[in-house]
Formats: C-alpha cells, structure tokens, sequence
C-alpha cells in the first residue's frame, strides 16, 4: 500500500478510536515513518495494541494536555495518559520552540505512552538545524547487572545534529542488543532471535523471542549498558515524574493501568558556542570518512545515513504489510 493511502487508513481508524483528527494524523505518520525507515517493530505491528489499551480507558483519546512554563528555556508537560506520539509531539515543538528563543530548551513529560522511535523527535529538531538529545523509559525488560530479574527498559538513547549535507547525524540505539519491538515481531511471526540477546526466566540463554520476552533481554557492553539503562530511567522517569524503577507498564501484556512513561527532550542551537559549527562538523565527518577501510567496507557511514537511504528507497514504493499486520488492519477498520 502507497505511503499516503496508508496514512489516511491509519488516520481513520484512529478518529473511530475517538482521537481528534489532527492527533489521528499525528499518529499515523509516525507509524508509517517507521515503516519507511525499515523499523517495522515500531510500525503497523504496533497499532493494534494501541487501539486496544484506548479501548479498555488506559489511552485517553481526549487528554487535557498540561503545559508548565518553568522558566523560557524549560517546561513541564503531564500528558494525561494521551497516546505517546501526541504528547511526544508537543513536547519536541516546545523544546524546539525554548531553544529558538533562548539557545536552550529542555521538556520533560509525563503520564505519558509508548511513542515509537526516538530519532523521529530528534528528526524534527535536527530540520530546524538544533541538535537534540532524547531520552523516555520503557516496560522492563533489562536486569541491572548483577540481577536474574528485569527491571529497565530497552531504554533508548538519542542523539541529533545537523550535517553539512541533507543527511542528518541520528544516533538512535536500545541499550539492549536487539529492541524489544523485534523479539514482538519475532514472536509473533514463530521466528527465533539471534543468539548472544536474552535469557530465559531460569537465566540460560535463548534463541525463543518467546521464552526471551518471559526472561531477560542483555544489555550492550555488559555492566555499562545496564548503567545507561539506569541512567535513561532517571533522566526520563525519576526527573520528568513519570513512572520508573520497573513501574512502567508493558503496553501488549499489562492492562491494569496506564504507562505514565516520561520522556526528556534536550535542545540546544548547534551554533550556541561557536559561530562556524556548520563547518566544523563538515569538518569532523571528512576527517573520520577519509580513514583507511577494512576489507569490504566501500565507505564509513555515520549514524543516520542507513536509514536515510532506505527512507527515500522505501518513499515511492508499496509499502509491505504482513499477513499479521493486514488482519488487524481488517479488523481494527471494520
């Protein structure tokens, strides 16, 4: 299915879930978006377990958004358990909006919900030429080192910052070896997962995403990842007044309340301390490209620039949706 005739289904069934219909679109282009970037586990998979948690009163489809004005640099939003791409949304703006004024503008957010992939905010930022750091918290899923029982989230760290070319620098990474989205995706579909990524609930390692979502998902770099995990729970979780510490409900499994996840948007102008960044970090990308390759590498890329590529191969062309994916598409409009 074409980007936009998606985008308009996607949009309608969120307006039959009673959203508003410039939430509804909001929404929708941020699921399809992760389609176009080849993150299907953020994408359409997801869009069912949406509607169901709005159904059962744990998504407010009409929230009284709460916007704070701490100081011109910092505001405090409660998202009243609206879905997370909606609060997310204001929350990027406003933190683009403090830095413009200001050169600085932090946005902590909470009750808030799961709001797909952290580099599409920074995305947004990036394009106003900001650089942007995001931070939210997530389901457990992580043990702190030392521990057989999950309590951090996949717990995402994002990074981005203008280029000197079109291509925006977007780190955006799980500190788990894979997302939990895929380990869905995988489970779903009865494929196995890589080995060396989660434990089951006994602590033996798996290649079953489904004794994997039962068990323990392993941090990248040991002991370390768990720490950025902790990390990303306090700046997102601790600060903001969201839930953390193992709180934060899993949206697919856990239907006794809302998420309450914060988010932490962190916006600054890239020229705040030096007039010429633009050329400097044309510089800086140049220097590290022009290192000599190892065997088989044509050129060194920098974060963003693979998913910049499939992003505009993916623009023009049909959008796949699963077999899965199109029966709840099916249902979910009927």
């Amino acid at each position: 299915m074409k980007k936009n005739k998606l985008i308009e289904l996607i949009t309608k069934i969120f307006i039959n879930h009673k959203l508003n219909k410039k939430h509804a679109i909001i929404c929708a282009e941020a699921l399809v978006n992760a389609e176009l970037v080849d993150a299907p586990s953020h994408g359409l998979s997801r869009l069912k377990m949406y509607c169901d948690r709005i159904n059962k009163k744990l998504i407010n489809p009409k929230p009284k958004i709460k916007i704070k004005k701490i100081s011109q640099s910092i505001t405090h939003i409660d998202a009243n358990n609206s879905i997370g791409f909606v609060a997310a949304d204001i929350g990027i703006k406003e933190a683009v909006k403090n830095a413009k004024k200001t050169g600085f503008g932090l946005v902590g957010i909470k009750n808030s919900g799961h709001y797909g992939l952290s580099g599409y905010y920074a995305e947004q930022a990036v394009k106003k030429n900001l650089t942007a750091l995001v931070f939210t918290n997530a389901p457990p899923a992580i043990a702190p080192h030392g521990a057989l029982k999950t309590l951090f989230g996949t717990n995402p760290i994002c990074f981005g910052t203008p280029t000197s070319s079109k291509i925006p620098f977007i780190l955006d990474s799980s500190v788990s070896m894979i997302n939990r989205g895929k380990i869905r995706v995988a489970a779903r579909t009865g494929k196995k997962i890589p080995a060396g990524v989660a434990l089951d609930k006994f602590g033996n390692p798996t290649t079953s995403a489904k004794k994997a979502l039962e068990g323990v998902q392993l941090p990248i770099a040991s002991f370390r990842g768990s720490g950025f995990a902790w990390m990303v729970d306090i700046l997102s979780g601790v600060l903001t007044g969201g839930n953390h510490g193992g709180r934060v409900k899993d949206p697919f499994d856990d239907f006794t309340g809302p998420q309450n996840i914060g988010h932490l948007f962190i916006v600054m102008k890239s020229n705040i301390f030096v007039r010429n960044y633009n050329q400097r970090i044309k510089e800086n990308i140049k220097r590290i490209k022009r290192l000599p390759k190892i065997k088989g590498v044509k050129e060194i890329l920098y974060p963003g620039q693979n998913k910049y590529i499939r992003y505009k191969k993916n623009y023009n062309n049909e959008i796949r949706i699963s077999k899965d994916v199109r029966k709840d598409l099916e249902l979910l409009i009927s």
